[in-house]
């Protein structure tokens, strides 16, 4: 059993270690609070960032949290030592956003992009409860949203001739930034939180949902990659199906994908699971031991 010091000791060499890792970040609560802003980035962490405070936000996406300064911005650390919760971090970093309007109104669907100049931080926006709804008059429908790099929002209507085009543009723009988020399209669901726009079966818009839902996987699986042994591919095939390539008759961390091939042969992901065991890992990975016969 730890004693009432040792703990003590303990939370002090994070608080010391944590601001040794981001030297500049405000040394109290009150100095930091408003300048804190919640980030939208991949699940795998930056790899120099240390521990950085973080939650889940949409699949294979999470919500950071930052400190913006006119020339600097810092990852806040898990061991943020500013004797707040969590919790109180990610309201307060939420709260510091403008949540911004648009002025005017449209007739017919239209496509409205926000470029952040650095300190706007428009795809962070997503995060607030209610903001995409709110601007159903401006882009004449439903709202759907994409943020597939960091400067970049762009927001149409539901059910428009535009949105595979958006979806096209999303994934180039996603693909070819190194300050990529996500090629996915987002709406907000009936309680105003932003949610992954759905697309059931049968939608004319179906196949451009699973696309952007692979590709974002693929990125995420790759980043994970570089620092994981036996970590196996993921390619994604037609119509955005995806396969998690085995690549040899020995043990792999396999991602989630629809179906696996080792060797010459394809199988459903689901004749395989019951034979896999998924490692605790984040995006998650399943561990297999050798082919199967």
């Amino acid at each position: 059993m730890l004693r009432l010091d040792e703990v003590r000791r303990g939370r002090v060499r994070e608080f010391v270690a944590a601001f040794l890792r981001a030297p500049g970040l405000p040394a109290t609560w009150a100095e930091a609070r408003p300048l804190l802003r919640p980030v939208l980035r991949g699940i795998v962490p930056p790899a120099d960032v240390g521990t950085p405070l973080r939650r889940p936000a949409f699949p294979f996406l999470a919500e950071y949290v930052v400190v913006d300064q006119p020339d600097t911005m810092t990852y806040v650390s898990a061991a943020h030592g500013w004797g707040v919760t969590d919790d109180e971090v990610f309201a307060a970093a939420r709260a510091n956003l403008s949540g911004a309007t648009l002025m005017g109104a449209a007739d017919e669907p239209v496509v409205v992009q926000f470029v952040d100049d650095g300190d706007s931080y428009w795809t962070s926006h997503l995060l607030l409860d209610g903001w995409l709804a709110g601007l159903a008059g401006q882009v004449g429908g439903r709202p759907v949203a994409f943020a597939p790099e960091r400067g970049t929002l762009l927001v149409t209507a539901d059910g428009s001739d535009l949105l595979p085009g958006l979806f096209e543009q999303a994934e180039a723009a996603f693909l070819a930034s190194p300050r990529a988020i996500t090629p996915m399209a987002y709406v907000s669901d009936g309680s105003g939180r932003t949610v992954p726009y759905p697309a059931p079966p049968g939608s004319p818009f179906e196949v451009c949902v699973r696309r952007a839902e692979a590709v974002l996987a693929a990125r995420a699986y790759e980043r994970q990659a570089e620092s994981l042994p036996l970590a196996a591919e993921l390619l994604i095939t037609g119509q955005g199906r995806t396969r998690a390539v085995w690549p040899s008759d020995g043990p792999a961390l396999l991602p989630c994908a629809d179906e696996v091939q080792f060797g010459e042969t394809v199988r459903p992901w689901d004749e395989l699971a019951p034979h896999l065991t998924a490692q605790g890992l984040d995006p998650e990975r399943w561990r297999a031991e050798k082919w199967p016969v």
